[in-house]
This record gives C-alpha cells, sequence and structure tokens, in this order.
C-alpha cells in the first residue's frame, strides 16, 4: 500500500487500471481481473494519500468500460464469424463463444448489462452481438447502462467500503485477499492440468492391456 500511495507507482495506477480494463472488455482477453482490480481501485481511492481521486476514477473506468465494448462489437461484425472456426490457444477456448452465444440466447438485449458481471462472457458478449448485426443503437444504450452500473458501481462500492473502520485498518490485509482471489482461478487451472498430465500414464497401460487382451489368437 505504501508503494502504491507514497511512491511514483501511484502515477501507474490509473493508466494501469484503464488499460486492463479496456484490455478485458474490447481486446478478447478474458483472464483479466476485472471486477476486483475495479473493486480494489475504488478501496485506493479512499486511502488518505489516494493515488487517484474517485471523482476521477469512476467517469475514467466506466468510459473505458463502454469503449472497450465498442471495440469488441465492432471486431464482431468485422471478423467475428471467424471466432467460430479458430484454434484454440493458451488464452481462447472456442467453448468461451459457446457459452456466450447460450448466455445470449437465454437473456437477450439485457445481456449487454448482465454479462458485465460475469467474467469471460462480458468479454466476448460484445463480439456476439457485433456478429449478429444488433442494432446499434439499440446495443450502445444497453451498453451505456451496463458501463455505469458496473464500472462506476463496483468502483463506487470498493470506495465507500474502503471508509469502513474495519477495512480501513486492515487495508493491507483485504488487497492481498483481494489478490489471491483474483489470482485463484488460475492457479485451479494450472493445477487441473498438472492432476491431468499424472493421471494420463495411469490410463494408457489400461488401454494398451484392453487392447492386446482382445486380440485374436492365432
Amino acid at each position: 500500500m505504501h508503494l502504491l500511495t507514497e511512491t511514483w507507482l501511484k502515477n501507474a495506477v490509473l493508466p494501469a487500471i484503464l488499460a486492463i480494463v479496456f484490455i478485458e472488455t474490447g481486446l478478447l482477453f478474458p483472464i483479466l481481473p476485472g471486477d476486483s482490480l475495479l473493486f480494489t481501485g475504488g478501496l485506493l481511492a479512499a486511502q488518505p494519500n489516494p493515488p487517484v481521486s474517485i471523482w476521477v476514477l469512476v467517469p475514467a473506468v466506466t468510459f473505458i468500460a463502454f469503449a472497450g465494448d465498442q471495440s469488441g462489437y465492432w471486431i464482431g461484425r468485422a471478423i467475428g464469424p471467424a471466432l467460430f472456426h479458430k484454434e484454440d490457444t493458451r488464452f481462447f477456448k472456442k467453448h468461451y463463444v459457446t457459452e456466450t452465444h447460450e448466455f445470449f440466447e437465454k437473456h437477450g438485449p439485457k445481456t449487454i448489462i448482465l454479462a458485465r458481471f460475469v467474467p469471460i462472457v462480458r468479454t466476448f458478449m460484445p463480439v456476439l452481438a457485433g456478429v449478429s448485426k444488433m442494432d446499434y443503437r439499440k446495443f450502445v444504450a444497453f451498453d451505456i447502462v451496463g458501463a455505469i452500473l458496473w464500472g462506476g458501481g463496483i468502483t463506487v462500492l470498493g470506495y465507500f467500503l474502503g471508509n469502513v473502520a474495519f477495512i480501513r485498518d486492515h487495508v493491507e490485509a483485504i488487497f492481498l485477499l483481494i489478490v489471491f482471489v483474483s489470482i485463484l482461478p488460475g492457479v485451479i487451472a494450472v493445477a487441473k492440468k498438472l492432476l491431468n498430465r499424472r493421471a494420463e500414464p495411469a490410463v494408457r497401460p489400461e488401454a494398451e492391456l484392453t487392447v492386446s487382451t482382445n486380440e485374436p489368437t492365432r
């Protein structure tokens, strides 16, 4: 907390928050800690010597969240259909698009608002809106509401909770907890991969044994 409020690093807090929010919502990079980042930004703004004023942070985050979705929408209009045929990579999985499509089909236009609060879905929702060529004026109207509720709302929530005496007195522990919660999904994913790799050698010999016993006797 000292580094983020008392050293030159405090000048990087606002640019870092805005960059990460835009990358997550506008550049198809779904594994960034958007919710916890906004909450942390509000928490920092509530400190005695804040790295950024809440009056600057809230409108800036809201605008960037809106701009990110606009980027995603026009990516969808331009190259969206190709995403359905894109091979899986480290950061992109086909099921991300499939799950977002199902979410969009279930909730309709209000998905543009609801998806803001659902990791991964909020990254691909504007792309699918662009792919389906959703009426742009309707998309913008819903997107403004979503950007205000998500970008502004979570930031303000972190700000007011940061002014609660207990949280203010234990802000460093809470900050570390937020960081831990943010990276926990990644840790779980890596752990699952390691467990699957260990399980594969145990499965393969059984499969080979089954094949060999089923071979016809000559």
